[in-house]
């Protein structure tokens, strides 16, 4: 029994000892940045979307549209703190895919990605009424 609970203390206290603490949102504010990307509707039948990004300071950014395949359909570099970008996509070249557009700043090494996808439903309703 004695042997038991010298272990377990032993155990303890290596832990104790090799422990580190590490936060999993390491961010410098000066570095920090927002980036939001929304429909905004449809243009000519093709759908328009507007990339919004704040940055407390300047910084480069790159955003790159890739089909569900990894394929680059289009790719812009831009500098600035506040931008704001505004994308037509055209439906024939990816059809029906997902998209993913990948926003990345050089300053701050981060990387946020979203993804589109695109659906059609066709609805047709019948209703029958009585009306004596």
């Amino acid at each position: 029994m004695k042997n038991y609970s010298i272990i377990a203390i032993v155990l303890v206290a290596f832990t104790l000892a090799f422990s580190n603490t590490t936060l999993a949102n390491n961010e410098n504010p000066n570095n920090k940045h927002v980036t939001e990307l929304k429909f905004v509707g449809n243009k000519e039948n093709q759908p328009l979307f507007e990339l919004n990004v704040k940055s407390a300071s300047e910084d480069e950014y790159s955003v790159t549209f890739r089909d569900e395949f990894g394929n680059v359909l289009y790719t812009e570099k831009f500098k600035g703190a506040t931008l704001s970008k505004k994308y037509l996509l055209k439906t024939e070249e990816f059809g029906d895919a997902a998209l993913h557009v990948i926003v990345k700043s050089k300053n701050s090494n981060s990387t946020e990605v979203y993804s589109i996808n695109r659906s059609h439903s066709y609805v047709e309703e019948t209703v029958v009424n009585k009306v004596k």
